[in-house]
């Protein structure tokens, strides 16, 4: 982040907290039930942001070197991610040619060749088939046709990005409009990867994405956690066409009142939050950062999967290598049993029938802001403002 845009953010943080104002939407809205609840509604999603639509699998962190891979299933695709020995990430569907099975199961590790433990058909990390036994008896093929089959694959701004279908296209200007100079000032493609964590919850995957839209909750539901280091009721908000930037306001910022503004700098006295369409929220602290990507469960609309991420500057584990742990207990503490739980009861009543809609106050814009894009993505009205009262 630019340190104009620094100093401009962290003006607006001080203004807030003086005037005793927040980040306005003008209004509010209400959100439908089915929103969280609708099966029908959930198929779409699933087909149109996840089976569809480019996916960040990942950091480069989680490629460290030649030689390593990772594979995933979030997305109801068995994907096979490699770095290759000059250092090119591919991303394939991870099925042999022969009769399908995975060629990889490990979720991380370091290989230059991968084989099918049906019958040792074996591929190396750009996917070539490079091993048949006993070709002569199998019978002639054209191993040039039988590699694995590829999935389009891009490495950008320290994301590794993945799209389900062979035919899809990553167009990174739109995957990152509006954010993509913060994110490139991050330097987050030499972060390395500390501890990784799976929420399991039952509650609607935007109904997890919704607990990280405003800032309304801290001084309530975080009395005893968040709030001993944040400022409730405050927040810089900057939304684009799909994307958008919060900064949470840390109480650490009134002592930057007494310094030159040449000094300020944003991990003092902010928090930023990025999210990416359509499910990746990123949380920043000083020299590392949460990745959340939050995924619908097959089961229905009533459950998710939330996939953390914890990267770090190497430097900072390098000192104290145990901070991926306490990092890693100090957000999921605040996340999984006070976020995430609170929101379970959320889903159990809009699940009864008996509650209409959900309410998205005037100072929760990020809330107004996703769910219209949610909508528009799927071709449905934007959320209309309430009549003002009286």
């Amino acid at each position: 982040m630019k340190h104009a845009v620094q100093i401009e953010v962290l003006r607006e943080l001080l203004q807030q907290l003086d005037e005793g104002v927040n980040a306005d939407a003008g209004g509010v809205r209400a959100a439908p039930a089915e929103t969280y609840t609708c099966p029908d509604l959930a198929k779409k999603e699933w087909a149109r942001f996840f089976r569809g639509h480019p996916q960040v699998v990942g950091m480069s962190g989680d490629l460290p070197e030649p030689g390593s891979f990772m594979t995933t299933e979030d997305f109801g695709v068995p994907v096979l991610v490699t770095r290759d020995r000059d250092g090119v990430a591919h991303a394939f569907l991870n099925a042999c040619r022969h009769r399908g099975s995975m060629v990889e199961q490990a979720p991380k590790g370091r290989k230059t060749l991968f084989t099918c433990p049906f019958h040792a058909w074996t591929y190396d990390a750009a996917g070539a088939l490079v091993g048949l036994p006993m070709e002569a008896h199998f019978g002639a093929v054209d191993r040039a046709c039988l590699g694995l089959i590829e999935l389009p694959c891009v490495e950008h701004l320290g994301f590794l990005l993945v799209h389900p279908d062979p035919q899809g296209v990553i167009d990174t200007g739109a995957l990152f409009q509006g954010v993509a100079e913060d994110l490139e000032s991050w330097g987050w493609g030499r972060y390395v990867v500390g501890l990784e964590q799976t929420l399991d919850m039952k509650l609607n995957w935007k109904l997890a994405t919704d607990t990280f839209g405003e800032t309304y909750h801290f001084k309530r539901l975080h009395k005893d956690t968040l709030a001993n280091n944040f400022h409730g009721d405050v927040l810089s908000y900057r939304s684009y066409e799909r994307n958008h930037r919060m900064i949470l306001c840390l109480k650490a910022i009134d002592a930057l009142r007494d310094k030159p503004e040449a000094e300020w700098r944003i991990e003092d006295g902010g928090f930023p939050v990025y999210f990416l369409f359509p499910n990746v929220v990123i949380n920043v602290g000083a020299h590392r950062i949460a990745v959340v990507r939050v995924y619908p469960h097959p089961e229905g609309p009533g459950r998710s999967v939330s996939k953390i991420s914890y990267y770090f500057a190497p430097e900072v584990l390098a000192e104290n290598p145990e901070f991926a742990i306490a990092f890693s207990e100090g957000f999921t503490r605040v996340v999984a049993a006070e976020d995430y739980a609170t929101a379970e009861t959320t889903q159990r009543a809009l699940a009864s029938g008996l509650l209409p809609e959900v309410l998205f106050g005037r100072n929760e814009p990020p809330l107004h802001h996703y769910h219209n894009t949610f909508r528009k993505a799927l071709d449905l009205e934007p959320l209309p403002f309430l009549a003002p009262a009286g």
